[in-house]
């Protein structure tokens, strides 16, 4: 006999998301019917500016609202905002041109000269060197890398200037996985912000903001589009916060999305929920898989139990772990380079968070790696984001790659 499905306490409304379950969310969150054609979603609105009110004297010319120039805000842009806020539990939202403009717009928006920032030193390239180099030596803000998994390492790391704590949920590319609840309290008993890069882990995998963070980041480019076809990125927290983003980062900066940009991120977002499960589940194959195979020198997901945060990502991750890892063949780059090569179904490509599965391979060296376990300085790294195609497919390539890589030279 099947089970009826449980039926919600109260009733579901589309108009307010807080009565909706998460998947319902997706599919609501930000959609209006557009008032001139009946059309169930909002079209693309391909407009620079809008039409002025006959009096327009009292306007804020960078204001944020809705129509006036399409860099301070747009119709579809306005949408995605809103649908990304109720997904974070945010009570506001900006969506950018790219997940650095995000970045970028946090840390433009919220350091000034001669602040300190306490950086994760495993983190994305782009925020490597705005920490390195363009924010530092143009503006004069200093930055400590710290081992963001060393909670005692984070404490030590700060100091009475420090403005902000950055960090993302699970590292890139090494996947360590911060403890953000234990770090939000760190920085705020500081008197310092908390930003986090979520972009591996999407709701409904992990909300930062559940968590103590101010400020969460994402790469909308990955996940929660999902399709491999737009560009954009979003900052999602307090509403003072993303106000102040707004006017500096979008109006007075530009780095606004477009908005069929954002109409597609809309649009892929929908199927998040169902997406995600997929990602999970075979990520979560593939790595035990590798993991038994002699030939693979190691594997870094946080859903293995080998992995050395996997306490923190089973307490911080109960709906899933995620659908990226890094791992290595035994053997030099040329080893990495000819198991890629032989692979037949996984395409060789950066990005993650699409629909097909897509892997590079980066070797051990360079400034960044200093940071990096032993084994990924030792034999590079290959990293892996697991796309939605079977999994008994993608187990069959990498089987046959492998077979193919460590076969004896004729």
């Amino acid at each position: 006999m099947t089970t009826p499905p449980r039926l919600p306490t109260g009733r579901p409304d589309k108009h307010e998301p807080a009565t909706m379950g998460f998947g319902t969310q997706s599919v609501h969150s930000g959609n209006d019917i557009d008032a001139g054609t009946g059309a169930l979603r909002t079209p693309i609105v391909m407009a620079n500016s809008y039409e002025l009110p006959d009096d327009p004297s009292t306007l804020s010319w960078s204001g944020t609202g809705t129509g006036l120039y399409t860099r301070n805000t747009g119709i579809n842009q306005l949408g995605l905002q809103r649908k990304l806020a109720v997904l974070e539990h945010g009570e506001e939202a900006v969506a950018l041109a790219s997940g650095v403009a995000a970045l970028h717009a946090v840390f433009f928006t919220l350091l000034e000269s001669g602040d300190h920032v306490v950086v994760a030193n495993v983190t994305y390239e782009a925020v490597y060197r705005l920490f390195t180099d363009l924010l530092t030596t143009k503006y004069g803000i200093l930055a400590t890398f710290v081992d963001s998994t060393d909670l005692d390492a984070v404490r030590a790391a700060i100091r009475p200037e420090t403005r902000l704590v950055h960090v993302e949920t699970v590292g890139n590319p090494t996947t360590t996985v911060t403890d953000i609840a234990e770090v939000a309290a760190i920085a705020h008993a500081a008197g310092a912000l908390l930003s986090v890069d979520n972009t591996f882990t999407p709701p409904p995998l992990f909300r930062p903001l559940d968590h103590g963070a101010d400020l969460v980041v994402h790469s909308l480019t990955k996940y929660i589009n999902g399709h491999g076809d737009a560009m954009g990125g979003a900052v999602v927290g307090r509403a003072e916060l993303i106000r102040q983003i707004k006017l500096d980062a979008m109006v007075d900066v530009g780095g606004v999305i477009s908005p069929f940009n954002a109409w597609l991120i809309m649009r892929g977002s929908v199927t998040l929920p169902l997406r995600i499960r997929q990602h999970c589940a075979s990520a979560l194959a593939v790595a035990e898989f590798l993991e038994a195979d002699p030939r693979v020198a190691y594997v870094a997901y946080p859903g293995l139990p080998s992995h050395p945060q996997h306490e923190v990502a089973a307490r911080q991750l109960p709906n899933g772990f995620g659908g990226m890892m890094a791992f290595a063949v035994q053997g030099d780059a040329d080893a990495q380079n000819r198991f890629v090569a032989a692979l037949r179904v996984i395409t060789s490509a950066v990005s993650l968070g699409h629909d097909e599965t897509l892997i590079v391979h980066v070797d051990g060296s360079g400034p960044r790696v200093t940071a990096y376990p032993p084994e990924f300085r030792q034999f590079g790294h290959l990293r892996l984001s697991v796309g939605l195609e079977d999994t008994a497919d993608l187990l069959a390539d990498l089987a046959a790659a492998l077979d193919e890589t460590f076969s004896p030279t004729p």
